[in-house]
Protein backbone atom coordinates (compact mmCIF):
# COMPACT_ATOMS: atom_id res chain seq x y z
CA UNK A 1 0.00 0.00 0.00
CA UNK A 2 1.23 3.90 -1.22
CA UNK A 3 1.50 6.12 1.67
CA UNK A 4 0.22 9.20 1.67
CA UNK A 5 2.90 12.28 2.34
CA UNK A 6 2.47 13.18 6.35
CA UNK A 7 0.22 15.85 7.12
CA UNK A 8 1.42 18.61 9.10
CA UNK A 9 0.54 22.21 10.32
CA UNK A 10 0.72 25.09 7.94
CA UNK A 11 0.63 29.27 8.48
CA UNK A 12 -2.35 28.89 6.08
CA UNK A 13 -4.10 25.86 7.93
CA UNK A 14 -3.82 26.80 11.52
CA UNK A 15 -7.02 27.79 13.25
CA UNK A 16 -7.35 31.18 14.29
CA UNK A 17 -6.99 32.06 18.31
CA UNK A 18 -9.09 34.21 20.50
CA UNK A 19 -5.48 36.54 20.71
CA UNK A 20 -5.83 40.05 19.50
CA UNK A 21 -4.70 40.99 16.08
CA UNK A 22 -2.16 43.35 17.97
CA UNK A 23 0.34 41.09 18.79
CA UNK A 24 3.88 40.50 18.68
CA UNK A 25 3.85 37.82 15.17
CA UNK A 26 1.85 40.31 13.38
CA UNK A 27 4.10 43.26 14.69
CA UNK A 28 6.81 41.44 12.60
CA UNK A 29 4.90 41.12 9.91
CA UNK A 30 3.65 44.02 9.61
CA UNK A 31 7.40 45.11 9.77
CA UNK A 32 8.78 43.38 7.45
CA UNK A 33 6.10 44.74 4.89
CA UNK A 34 6.93 48.22 5.82
CA UNK A 35 10.26 47.29 5.61
CA UNK A 36 9.72 46.56 1.82
CA UNK A 37 9.88 50.27 0.49
CA UNK A 38 12.69 50.94 2.62
CA UNK A 39 14.29 48.39 1.08
CA UNK A 40 13.66 49.35 -2.80
CA UNK A 41 14.32 53.67 -1.46
CA UNK A 42 17.90 51.75 -0.88
CA UNK A 43 18.01 49.70 -3.73
CA UNK A 44 17.53 51.91 -5.99
CA UNK A 45 18.85 55.73 -4.59
CA UNK A 46 21.42 57.21 -6.63
CA UNK A 47 21.13 55.23 -9.36
CA UNK A 48 20.92 51.91 -7.65
CA UNK A 49 24.70 51.18 -8.30
CA UNK A 50 25.68 52.95 -5.15
CA UNK A 51 28.32 50.76 -3.37
CA UNK A 52 27.37 52.20 0.21
CA UNK A 53 23.43 52.24 -0.10
CA UNK A 54 23.82 48.79 -1.82
CA UNK A 55 25.01 47.69 1.63
CA UNK A 56 22.71 49.36 3.13
CA UNK A 57 19.53 47.59 1.25
CA UNK A 58 21.27 44.36 2.08
CA UNK A 59 21.03 45.18 5.71
CA UNK A 60 17.47 45.91 5.00
CA UNK A 61 16.72 42.49 3.31
CA UNK A 62 18.62 40.91 5.67
CA UNK A 63 16.22 41.64 8.99
CA UNK A 64 13.21 41.34 6.67
CA UNK A 65 13.92 38.02 6.33
CA UNK A 66 15.06 36.92 9.92
CA UNK A 67 11.49 38.85 10.54
CA UNK A 68 10.13 36.05 8.21
CA UNK A 69 11.73 33.13 10.13
CA UNK A 70 10.69 33.96 13.31
CA UNK A 71 6.70 35.74 13.73
CA UNK A 72 5.36 31.97 12.34
CA UNK A 73 7.04 30.45 14.85
CA UNK A 74 6.11 32.98 17.42
CA UNK A 75 2.64 32.81 16.37
CA UNK A 76 1.98 28.73 16.71
CA UNK A 77 4.06 28.66 19.71
CA UNK A 78 1.83 31.23 21.59
CA UNK A 79 -1.34 30.71 20.12
CA UNK A 80 -1.26 34.05 18.56
CA UNK A 81 -2.65 32.84 15.31
CA UNK A 82 -4.95 35.58 13.68
CA UNK A 83 -6.81 35.57 10.41
CA UNK A 84 -4.81 38.99 9.37
CA UNK A 85 -1.45 36.93 10.06
CA UNK A 86 -2.45 34.07 7.80
CA UNK A 87 -3.20 36.39 5.37
CA UNK A 88 -0.63 39.42 5.36
CA UNK A 89 2.90 36.43 6.68
CA UNK A 90 2.62 35.24 2.79
CA UNK A 91 1.70 38.66 1.40
CA UNK A 92 4.88 40.14 3.11
CA UNK A 93 6.77 37.28 1.91
CA UNK A 94 6.09 37.35 -1.19
CA UNK A 95 6.23 41.41 -1.88
CA UNK A 96 10.03 41.51 0.09
CA UNK A 97 11.65 38.54 -2.84
CA UNK A 98 9.38 40.06 -5.29
CA UNK A 99 10.66 43.62 -4.95
CA UNK A 100 13.96 42.41 -4.65
CA UNK A 101 14.08 40.14 -7.77
CA UNK A 102 12.22 42.90 -10.21
CA UNK A 103 14.51 45.56 -8.15
CA UNK A 104 17.72 43.71 -9.52
CA UNK A 105 16.06 42.84 -13.18
CA UNK A 106 15.65 46.52 -13.65
CA UNK A 107 18.78 47.75 -12.49
CA UNK A 108 20.16 44.92 -14.89
CA UNK A 109 22.01 42.91 -12.16
CA UNK A 110 19.77 40.06 -12.68
CA UNK A 111 18.51 38.54 -15.79
CA UNK A 112 14.26 38.85 -16.07
CA UNK A 113 14.08 34.99 -16.62
CA UNK A 114 15.46 33.93 -13.38
CA UNK A 115 12.68 36.78 -11.56
CA UNK A 116 10.25 35.38 -13.83
CA UNK A 117 10.93 31.38 -12.76
CA UNK A 118 11.08 32.41 -9.27
CA UNK A 119 7.87 34.32 -9.63
CA UNK A 120 5.55 31.69 -11.13
CA UNK A 121 7.16 29.30 -8.85
CA UNK A 122 6.18 31.06 -5.54
CA UNK A 123 2.86 32.57 -7.02
CA UNK A 124 1.66 28.95 -8.18
CA UNK A 125 2.41 27.01 -4.97
CA UNK A 126 0.62 29.88 -2.61
CA UNK A 127 -2.17 29.52 -4.96
CA UNK A 128 -2.22 25.54 -4.71
CA UNK A 129 -1.79 25.79 -1.01
CA UNK A 130 -5.24 27.36 -1.00
CA UNK A 131 -6.36 25.33 -3.35
CA UNK A 132 -6.23 22.13 -1.24
CA UNK A 133 -6.80 23.63 1.82
CA UNK A 134 -10.14 22.06 2.37
CA UNK A 135 -8.83 18.79 1.76
CA UNK A 136 -6.24 19.40 4.49
CA UNK A 137 -2.63 20.12 4.53
CA UNK A 138 0.69 19.06 3.44
CA UNK A 139 3.90 18.84 5.25
CA UNK A 140 6.87 21.43 4.91
CA UNK A 141 9.25 19.29 3.09
CA UNK A 142 13.18 20.25 3.93
CA UNK A 143 13.59 20.80 0.14
CA UNK A 144 11.24 23.67 0.50
CA UNK A 145 13.04 24.68 3.64
CA UNK A 146 16.57 24.85 1.56
CA UNK A 147 14.94 26.42 -1.16
CA UNK A 148 13.87 29.37 0.92
CA UNK A 149 17.50 29.18 2.79
CA UNK A 150 19.08 28.90 -0.70
CA UNK A 151 17.20 31.83 -2.30
CA UNK A 152 16.97 34.35 0.67
CA UNK A 153 21.22 34.09 0.46
CA UNK A 154 21.13 34.32 -3.12
CA UNK A 155 19.23 37.34 -3.28
CA UNK A 156 21.33 38.87 -0.66
CA UNK A 157 24.34 38.26 -2.74
CA UNK A 158 22.82 39.80 -5.78
CA UNK A 159 22.02 43.13 -3.59
CA UNK A 160 25.73 43.41 -2.32
CA UNK A 161 27.84 45.26 -4.83
CA UNK A 162 30.12 42.10 -5.81
CA UNK A 163 32.06 41.28 -8.33
CA UNK A 164 34.88 38.89 -9.89
CA UNK A 165 35.05 35.06 -8.32
CA UNK A 166 32.26 36.88 -4.77
CA UNK A 167 29.59 37.54 -8.36
CA UNK A 168 30.47 33.85 -9.17
CA UNK A 169 29.48 32.74 -5.79
CA UNK A 170 26.46 34.62 -5.79
CA UNK A 171 25.08 33.02 -9.49
CA UNK A 172 26.12 29.41 -7.79
CA UNK A 173 23.65 30.03 -5.02
CA UNK A 174 21.30 31.59 -7.63
CA UNK A 175 21.04 28.34 -9.65
CA UNK A 176 21.24 25.83 -6.83
CA UNK A 177 18.23 28.23 -5.52
CA UNK A 178 16.42 27.69 -8.94
CA UNK A 179 17.00 24.18 -9.45
CA UNK A 180 15.62 23.57 -6.04
CA UNK A 181 12.82 25.57 -6.30
CA UNK A 182 11.34 24.28 -9.26
CA UNK A 183 11.98 20.62 -7.82
CA UNK A 184 10.02 21.16 -4.58
CA UNK A 185 7.36 22.93 -7.19
CA UNK A 186 6.83 19.69 -8.95
CA UNK A 187 7.07 17.94 -5.84
CA UNK A 188 4.53 20.10 -4.20
CA UNK A 189 2.00 19.89 -7.53
CA UNK A 190 1.95 16.15 -7.48
CA UNK A 191 1.51 15.66 -3.76
CA UNK A 192 -1.49 18.72 -4.33
CA UNK A 193 -3.31 16.47 -6.91
CA UNK A 194 -2.67 13.27 -4.63
CA UNK A 195 -4.05 15.20 -1.27
CA UNK A 196 -7.33 16.85 -4.02
CA UNK A 197 -7.51 13.06 -4.85
CA UNK A 198 -8.00 11.53 -2.19
CA UNK A 199 -10.10 14.36 -0.21
CA UNK A 200 -12.75 13.50 -2.64
CA UNK A 201 -12.19 9.61 -2.12
CA UNK A 202 -13.03 10.05 1.71
CA UNK A 203 -16.31 12.65 1.14
CA UNK A 204 -18.25 9.99 -1.34
CA UNK A 205 -17.16 6.83 0.63
CA UNK A 206 -18.25 8.61 3.76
Amino acid sequence: MVKTPPVTADPIADPPSTASAWNIANGLTVFRLLLVPVFIAALFHNGGHDTEWRIWAWAVFAVASITDRFDGDIARKRNLVTEFGKLADPIADKALVGAALVGLSLLHDLPWWVTVVILVREVGVTILRFWVIRHGVIAASRGGKVKTLLQGVAIGLFVLPLSGWLHAVAWVFMIAAIVVALATGVDYVARALRLRRTGRATRITA
